[in-house]
């Protein structure tokens, strides 16, 4: 398996039909775990919330998986990558600014996880599923 780190098609996304949905639907994921990550959480939430590092692993992962799906390009999911554990790492050190919550450096290793988890899983048939959707919603459209 080779990479193309070549800068020629990076933003390139024609393996889908609803382009501005998933990209829209990929902002609002973005937003949420940010928001998630900053406001003070309720107690019975909290109760909910048993693994913490689970939860970060996950919520990061999904972000990664998400847009590894709508951009296949090997230099722009680098990219993603790089962003993403920005924002993890970013997050901690504004969460340790906010009373209610606090700074934790294994929430970014978490996060970090989570990233390159769903990047290795871009590579197999993980990688595919959002294309699997549409053509699976488009069929079941057009026989209706």
């Amino acid at each position: 398996m080779s990479f193309d780190f070549a800068p020629a098609g990076m933003m390139s996304i024609q393996h889908l039909r609803f382009k501005r949905l998933w990209i829209a639907v990929g902002i609002l994921m973005v937003l949420l775990v940010a928001v998630a990550s900053i406001i003070s959480i309720p107690t019975p939430v909290k109760v909910l919330m048993l693994q913490d590092k689970v939860m970060h692993t996950l919520a990061y992962a999904s972000l990664m998986g998400w847009f590894s799906q709508i951009y296949r390009h090997d230099l722009t999911r680098l990219i993603i990558v790089v962003g993403l554990v920005s924002m993890g790492i970013g997050i901690e050190f504004v969460q340790g600014m906010v009373p209610s919550r606090q700074f934790e450096i294994l929430d970014m290793i978490a996060n970090t996880s989570g990233v390159v988890l769903a990047w290795a899983l871009a590579y197999t048939w993980v990688g595919n599923v959002l294309p699997w959707f549409e053509s699976l919603l488009c069929r079941k459209v057009v026989r209706a």
